[in-house]
């Protein structure tokens, strides 16, 4: 990091990833699907986020969403990763909804200028911020259903992610991955657009992939294919609980691990998938429970959530995963 880059808090344009760089803990953002279907009462066609960005009361609440976990950044001096919200904001998902491929590229581009304005306001308080493109996975991200082959997924993906490489984004991020076919994809797609990825697969409630496949086996086959091209991996949409027994062998696949992404629910994918009322949880046991794995995870230094979680989980996650 130049001393430009320092002094402003910036982090540096591809030229390495500050969260890997043992700076300390990076705060990243929760549930925001759930948190505006369930706090807001917003409709959410096909669970998407990314239409609010086309008008300027969606990229308001947008803001206002990110600005509860910039604060969290700034009261415990941590760095923050914006990702941006374009989970579903692919091909398949986004023709569902009515979009043209030229309308999603011009929305994903105002993804990252949105996390551009957050990362301008952490960069004013000196919060080392990273600009994170958000890839979500093709179908659904409780069921890998009808698994693409690895060159499918590269293929599939690499127009997203070409845009987000065009733009200002330091990093891509593919969240709730549920096979590692697609993982693959991804992480070769971001090669070849030069921005590093990473990768967080989902889990169920006996820690492996919806694909039964185990979480070390599936770091593991990500890496052997893709020459451990991925930046880092993260485990994200399962409670604590639910993949504390995935973590008790040992090997390099666990310092592999550098990020956590939580739900704020012990209950089930298939259980969540059903439910008509929000399941938060208890933000402290949530924390405590997560804080338990820490001596299992030496490498994680990215803290958020994911479905039920907000604010109030993500700010108990950190503090607790820091006195520990």
């Amino acid at each position: 990091m130049t001393i430009l880059e320092e002094e402003s808090g910036r982090a540096p344009q591809r030229a390495g990833l500050p969260q890997l760089g043992g700076r300390g803990l990076f705060v990243t953002d929760g549930g925001l699907e759930t948190e505006l279907v369930f706090h807001d009462g917003r409709d959410l066609p096909g669970f998407a986020a990314f239409p609010l960005l086309e008008t300027s009361e969606g990229r308001l609440r947008l803001r206002r969403y990110y600005d509860g976990y910039l604060d969290i950044a700034r009261g415990g001096g941590a760095g923050f990763v914006v990702e941006t919200p374009t989970w579903r904001a692919n091909p398949d998902w986004a023709a569902q909804l009515g979009y043209s491929r030229p309308q999603l590229d011009q929305l994903n581009r105002a993804a990252v200028r949105l996390a551009e304005e957050v990362r301008a306001d952490a960069v004013a308080d000196g919060i080392t911020t990273v600009i994170s493109g958000q890839v979500g996975p093709r179908g659904d991200g409780y069921d890998p259903g009808t698994a693409m082959t690895a060159e499918q997924a590269q293929s599939y993906h690499a127009r997203q992610i070409g845009v987000f490489a065009s733009a200002s984004v330091d990093q891509v991020t593919a969240i709730t991955m549920t096979n590692t076919a697609e993982a693959i994809g991804v992480v070769r797609a971001a090669t070849e657009a030069g921005v590093p990825a990473a990768v967080a697969f989902t889990v169920e409630t006996d820690g492996r992939l919806p694909t039964g496949q185990p979480l070390h086996a599936a770091i593991e086959q990500v890496d052997r294919e893709t020459g451990a091209a991925a930046a880092y991996f993260m485990v994200n949409c399962a409670h604590p609980t639910h993949f504390r027994s995935a973590l008790g062998g040992d090997g390099a696949w666990r310092h592999r691990i550098a990020g956590l992404r939580v739900n704020a629910s012990t209950k089930s994918h298939a259980e969540l998938d059903a439910s008509t009322e929000l399941d938060d949880g208890d933000p402290d046991q949530l924390a405590a429970d997560q804080a338990a794995l820490r001596d299992r995870l030496p490498a994680v230094a990215v803290l958020g959530g994911c479905c039920g979680t907000d604010a109030r989980h993500v700010a108990a996650i950190v503090s607790a995963w820091a006195a520990s």
